[in-house]
């Protein structure tokens, strides 16, 4: 077989899910074509609602699992039409699916996604790997960040620190000095936050370009209270998620607070992800080169709140790598599905802080056998 991989993901926004296909034949992955396709607001409502938590989970479970795998299965499906491939030129889909909770500090580490691989693989008629987080949550891990592997593959540099920053919902970093092991962490909150607040206050789902935080002043009294939060302080391995950043919590801190305009609480948010990136940053080096991934990449409000608290590191952007920032993660997932078909490690003790690393996730065959599935090509 040859070795064209799709990469699904949808992230904690919950605004669309991305899907790539790539090339793994040459020396660097090869970007072939690229699709974002909306969440239906009825499928986006539910995925909320069971995130949240609440009555007859069990039953809300099932069918949003259904439904996100269709969803996934469409995408696909209109990805590869927009290509001269079939499903029969394609190795695996590498499925992130969509994380509904994420526990790695919990007694019992746990974490859930959904996305049903089997509806998945029907309906495409191609293998899916799926399940990546798990295997290390069973390995003492946190579960995530899981792309900075994916990072070091594609932004590493032998001469020079480099850091790969996703601003996607949630923000994190991966930290790779040259013949050193690379690390890599959520900081905290970025589009997932900025994005609730823009669709409470104005109705639109996200501040383009961050033009409308930019017409607001930051808040100092708020920021003190945002920057408070427990896991902003809390030492690496760690990840986060909508559990703990979400709307609720930027409610909660804004109670008691003095009556602000709601530009200026987004800029106010815009700080709270700079300076939370930046700090972290600053730990692990004094200079380098930053490299920018994530819808976040094309906020220009932020990208300037970052160059200000970052002032001798240089930004970039990873398509200045040949990849656009918006299709970086799910190039990762088609990488770990690469890496998972090749019995190599996905992920990155260094990182997660497992015992060990890994080969993660799990596949579920397409229309090909498993014995050709993983025969060299």
């Amino acid at each position: 077989m040859g070795e064209l991989y799709i990469g699904i993901m949808s992230g904690t926004s919950i605004d669309a899910a991305d899907a790539v296909l790539v090339d793994f034949s040459h020396n660097k992955p090869e970007l072939l074509a690229h699709l974002s396709l909306p969440w239906p607001a009825a499928i986006r409502t539910k995925i909320l609602t069971l995130a949240a938590g609440g009555s007859e989970e069990i039953e809300a479970f099932g069918d949003v699992d259904i439904l996100v795998a269709r969803h996934f299965a469409e995408l696909t499906a209109q990805l590869l039409a927009s290509t001269p491939y079939t499903a029969d030129d394609i190795r695996v889909i590498g499925c992130h699916g969509q994380t509904i909770r994420h526990r790695p500090n919990a007694t019992r580490p746990f974490t859930i996604q959904v996305g049903d691989p089997n509806t998945l693989a029907e309906k495409t008629g191609i293998a899916v790997a799926c399940d990546f987080r798990r295997r290390d949550l069973a390995a003492g891990g946190q579960g995530a960040p899981l792309v900075p592997a994916f990072h070091q593959a594609v932004f590493a540099h032998p001469q020079q620190t480099v850091v790969a920053l996703n601003l996607g919902g949630i923000a994190n970093i991966s930290v790779m000095h040259p013949g050193k092991p690379i690390r890599g962490y959520d900081t905290g909150p970025a589009n997932m936050l900025l994005d609730a607040w823009c669709l409470n206050a104005t109705g639109q789902h996200y501040d383009e370009n961050g033009d409308w935080a930019a017409s607001g002043e930051i808040n100092d009294s708020l920021l003190k209270a945002l920057l408070a939060h427990p896991y902003l302080q809390r030492p690496a391995p760690k990840s986060t998620g909508r559990e703990e950043f979400g709307l609720s919590w930027l409610n909660s801190t804004l109670y008691g607070q003095a009556a602000l305009e709601a530009n200026s609480i987004q800029a106010t948010l815009c700080e709270l992800t700079a300076i939370s990136v930046a700090e972290a940053i600053k730990a692990e080096a004094a200079c380098g080169q930053l490299v920018l991934c994530g819808g976040g990449a094309f906020n220009g409000y932020l990208v300037s709140r970052l160059q200000y608290h970052l002032p001798t590191w240089q930004l970039c952007r990873s398509s200045d790598y040949g990849i656009d920032p918006q299709w970086v993660e799910a190039c990762a997932f088609a990488w770990l599905a690469k890496q998972l078909i090749d019995h190599q490690a996905g992920s990155v003790p260094t990182v997660t802080g497992a015992d060990r690393a890994c080969v993660l996730g799990g596949i579920y065959p397409g229309k090909v056998s498993l014995k050709s599935l993983f025969a060299k090509s």
